[in-house]
């Protein structure tokens, strides 16, 4: 994210037609024309012209401005209620009770989740909950920032446990160690109603959604997707939009952490009007799912060049990418990424800098290509922009061949399956793995070919390190 923008901290990414008008109107006194939306459901935006509290004092709701980086935005799945499969319990109403009991602006990344839809990352923040099958109750997934993998909470928090618990734990998060320690302080600390969990979390593997258009709602309403391709919202369509929701009744609308927005509860009679009013404006409501599963930071222009090139790949390759999405980033290694697959750009040493290099980047995805897996791979290192095309095109065909087998493999019972010790070569770089057992193929490597056996000039297949790179490793396989 650019350091340089200002935030309005949209709680779950939702807002009222006369909330966002009032901000587009603070926007506007800034002398801005258009504003972002946030991966965390949040508005961003460039301030030069007015300080932060000018701009306060001309909001008739009490809109705060945030600069300070230390603070942040609670990203919750209300956006997926109604349109998407949901827990049977949860309605937009719990989030919003919820929502309205944070008092306080967090320093911790909060995520209240649906595990049930796949438009919100469930795992990405600091403390996650996710809605259980029992009435009210809650899995707690805890990743704080000093931790090196995430914890998941013994017992399930009551509801309207959720405020008490997060502000206790800011207070304490920094001398924290452990999930057990960070328990047995607050048990002790925090008066709460909380659950045994009769079962661990499970999170369903679900493709994601295609979330833009205009789409059915019940039987008399219907729900409108708008994706912006360079995540720059015009403020005259944003308040113009904004009018046609106060004037038609329509109650909330909501942010995405995909850069787009949702309006949900739009009447049947209404639907001709917001049809004229998008074709007069000209707007695309059907862009290819190609373009719009990705996720790019903030007002920066080389990844959004980098991204069309890759599209424009994808396209002329007639490649489908439906349920996959894509990722573009600068922070290596950060692992906190939503996307199935992540394309980390590395940084330029200051070596070269000064001539003119070009960067070369990682190609990462999540294990079975879901980031709710939070098992983090590495599927090369070090390419050219040139090779990322093809490096994503294998990772898609991937995706599709092992499509559906999640399900099965859980399907098994664990007596009916045997773990196998399996000896492979595994390229340190990258972790190419080279099985003597099934050769390789695209490098005329019959199968059987023991890897001694190799010619000495032989080289990993995705990052053309030398053979004496690899290195004999063992994998337990069913």
């Amino acid at each position: 994210m650019n350091d340089d923008l200002h935030r309005i901290l949209i709680k779950g990414g939702i807002t009222s037609p006369g909330e966002l008008k009032d901000i587009i109107t603070m926007l506007e006194a800034a002398g801005l024309s258009e504003v972002y939306f946030g991966s965390r459901q949040d508005l961003l935006f460039p301030l030069e012209n007015l300080r932060k509290d000018q701009l306060e004092n001309i909001s008739k709701y009490s809109t705060d401005v945030i600069s300070d980086r230390t603070y942040q935005n609670i990203v919750c799945s209300y956006v997926s209620v109604d349109i998407f499969d949901t827990t049977h319990w949860l309605k937009g109403s719990t989030y919003l009770y919820l929502l309205e009991q944070f008092d306080f602006l967090p320093k911790l990344k909060i995520n209240i989740t649906d595990p049930k839809q796949r438009l919100v990352p469930i795992f990405n923040g600091n403390l996650n909950f996710v809605a259980s099958e029992q009435e009210d109750y809650w899995y707690l997934n805890v990743f704080l920032p000093h931790w090196k993998t995430s914890a998941h909470y013994p017992v399930l928090v009551y509801s309207w446990d959720i405020v008490h618990l997060c502000r206790a734990i800011e207070e304490v998060f920094h001398t924290m160690d452990n999930i057990d320690q960070l328990f047995a302080v607050l048990n002790q600390g925090v008066n709460t109603n909380n659950k045994a969990m009769d079962k661990k979390l499970t999170v369903p593997f679900l493709t994601f959604p295609y979330y833009e258009g205009m789409n059915k709602m019940g039987i008399d309403q219907y729900w409108l997707g708008l994706y912006w391709r360079n995540n720059k919202y015009n403020l005259d369509f944003l308040k113009a939009m904004c009018g046609f929701c106060l004037d038609n009744s329509i109650g909330k609308i909501c942010i995405t952490p995909w850069k787009s927005f949702i309006i949900k509860g739009i009447p049947k009679e209404s639907r001709p009007e917001l049809e004229r009013f998008l074709g007069q404006r000209g707007i695309n409501v059907r862009h290819s799912q190609l373009e719009m599963n990705w996720h790019l930071p903030v007002d920066d222009q080389e990844a959004l060049e980098l991204k069309k090139y890759l599209v424009n790949n994808f396209d002329q390759n007639d490649i489908s990418t439906y349920g996959l999405t894509f990722g573009i980033s600068n922070d290596v290694g950060k692992q906190s990424h939503f996307s199935s697959i992540v394309i980390e750009r590395n940084p330029i040493s200051t070596l070269v800098a000064e001539y003119d290099a070009k960067p070369t980047y990682n190609v990462c995805h999540f294990k079975d290509f879901d980031p709710n897996t939070a098992q983090y791979l590495v599927y090369a290192q070090d390419v050219d922009k040139m090779e990322l095309p093809n490096l994503l095109i294998e990772l898609s065909k991937h995706y599709f061949l092992q499509l559906g087998q999640q399900s099965e493999k859980k399907g098994k019972k664990l007596e009916d399956t045997k773990p196998i010790s399996h000896m492979v070569h595994q390229c340190r770089n990258c972790l190419t793995i080279y099985d003597e057992a099934l050769g390789e193929p695209q490098s005329n490597i019959d199968r059987n070919t023991k890897f001694e056996d190799l010619p000495e000039a032989y080289t990993c297949l995705v990052c053309g390190a030398e053979k004496g790179t690899f290195e004999l490793v063992e994998l337990a396989m069913v």
